[in-house]
């Protein structure tokens, strides 16, 4: 049985979310992978695999590369038993200037201080021209 009160309990996820974020809004490869237990499972609604900790850090490194400027915008975060859901809006912006805004939601689990589980619902017609150039 956790020592933590509820408030405390609270507090240590919201910091999880916050942190979690924030490195990914920053590019910080190696802070999202703190965030994330070493075997934290990542699933996508857009193609329902479960992908590891390894996998998720190529495809954002991939992102942070082709989206130099990102931000999490109007972010509502709520918790959960064992965690948090939060829903905000992606904005991107390629080199050249292109823009992506996209609605997404995403459910993590939360243990001590890393993200066991994280599954990201988007729709994917956002997506239109991200990968076009850029």
């Amino acid at each position: 049985m956790s020592s933590e009160t509820p408030d405390q309990t609270g507090a240590r996820i919201r910091a999880v979310a916050d942190r979690f974020f924030a490195a990914v809004e920053a590019g910080d490869i190696e802070g999202v992978k703190q965030c994330y237990h070493p075997d934290v499972v990542i699933w996508h609604n857009i193609d329902g695999l479960e992908k590891s900790r390894e996998t998720n850090l190529q495809t954002l490194a991939g992102f942070v590369k082709r989206a130099p400027e990102r931000r999490y915008l109007e972010r509502r975060v709520d918790l959960v038993a064992g965690g948090f859901v939060q829903q905000h809006v992606v904005r991107a912006v390629r080199h050249d200037g292109f823009v992506l805004t996209m609605p997404a939601c995403v459910i993590c689990k939360v243990e001590g201080e890393q993200i066991t589980r994280l599954d990201e619902y988007f729709d994917t017609a956002a997506l239109t021209g991200w990968f076009d150039v850029g």
